[in-house]
């Protein structure tokens, strides 16, 4: 049966960081490519339409801390008096389980879908880390995930405790959806880590970051070839993030005006890296259509534009004309 989430039943709450207003500009587009878009993810496709389309001003909720104890950890669900949080999918089929033996307190900062995606990893529960280890003793429920996930954790000074099945005594989580201030300027500090990580980097006109065929569905057919036109006719440098480390993302994004790519997690290493005044260009397939790295964007003040291809996530193509004159319209 279901039950209410374990925020519910905090003994302590405080706000972190208030709510804001934030004025949503428009992405960069050609009309008729929005009329090609039939299908969205996380959101649907008015809502998505709305995101791109912008000038309008929201409310991003605050940043919010809170302490529940008497808490147990299992199989990566969080259980409370007559009530839960899943931190990602069971392994098992029944949420039946002993009490564990094990006890500790500490403050989490991961999220569902930063245990889920990468990018989200990157661009959200790296933010939440300073908040954990501002509060408690960080811990993490999950081993190391993705290939680069221990390097930037190394960069960014993260030392999690790691936890298996435990009893918190009492443990701090965090409501941290909110693209408000401290957010932002909480991504500004991951940045200038990053940087400082690494020789100067120069500054150059962009970097086309590969996707291949990894994670959910996106192939874009033509994709090789979109990324030497942009490195023929733009002098954008090619990254393959699979093939690179940390260092060299760092070092090929930091500098890049434009960060171009199928949209997916891992355009987020250059997002997390590209300069404050950068502009990230998006390819999407129409049926599959996504905006949160516009919302990340919109946060950091930084550009937004996207072309949407024609045919299916499975099988997808768009025309170098539609770039160049997206391009155009960055420039202006």
């Amino acid at each position: 049966m279901p039950v209410p989430d374990i925020e519910a039943v905090a003994c302590e709450r405080w706000t972190i960081a208030p709510q804001a207003r934030r004025f949503i500009r428009p992405a960069k587009f050609l009309p008729h490519h929005l009329d090609r878009i039939n299908g969205a993810e996380f959101g649907s496709v008015a809502e998505i339409l709305k995101g791109f389309r912008g000038n309008y001003e929201t409310t991003q909720e605050a940043t919010v801390g809170y302490r529940v104890k008497n808490i147990d950890l299992i199989d990566g669900v969080l259980y409370g008096q007559k009530s839960s949080r899943s931190l990602r999918p069971r392994s098992r089929r029944l949420p039946v389980y002993v009490p564990p033996k094990q006890s500790a307190s500490g403050a989490l900062f991961e999220s569902w879908v930063g245990n889920r995606w990468f990018g989200n990893w990157l661009s959200d529960d790296c933010l939440t880390y300073s908040l954990a280890d501002e509060y408690q003793t960080p811990v993490s429920t999950r081993p190391v995930k993705w290939d680069h996930e221990p390097q930037y954790a190394q960069k960014l000074g993260f030392r999690p405790i790691q936890v298996g099945d435990v009893h918190f005594d009492e443990v701090v989580l965090f409501r941290d959806k909110g693209q408000n201030a401290s957010k932002r300027k909480r991504a500004d500090q991951v940045r200038e880590k990053l940087l400082a990580s690494v020789p100067p980097f120069p500054v150059h006109p962009g970097v086309f970051i590969l996707r291949g065929n990894g994670g959910s569905s996106r192939h874009l057919t033509n994709e090789t070839e979109i990324a030497e036109q942009f490195a023929s006719k733009l002098g954008f440098r090619i990254l393959d993030p699979m093939a690179s480390s940390v260092d060299d993302i760092i070092l090929v994004c930091a500098g890049a005006r434009i960060v171009a790519g199928v949209e997916g997690s891992h355009l987020v290493h250059g997002l997390t890296v590209m300069p404050p005044d950068a502009t990230l260009l998006v390819i999407q397939p129409p049926d599959r259509v996504v905006s949160a790295l516009k919302i990340i964007t919109d946060r950091q003040g930084q550009g937004y534009a996207l072309v949407v291809g024609e045919g299916t996530c499975d099988n997808f193509r768009v025309d170098w004309a539609d770039i160049e004159r997206t391009l155009e319209m960055v420039f202006a």
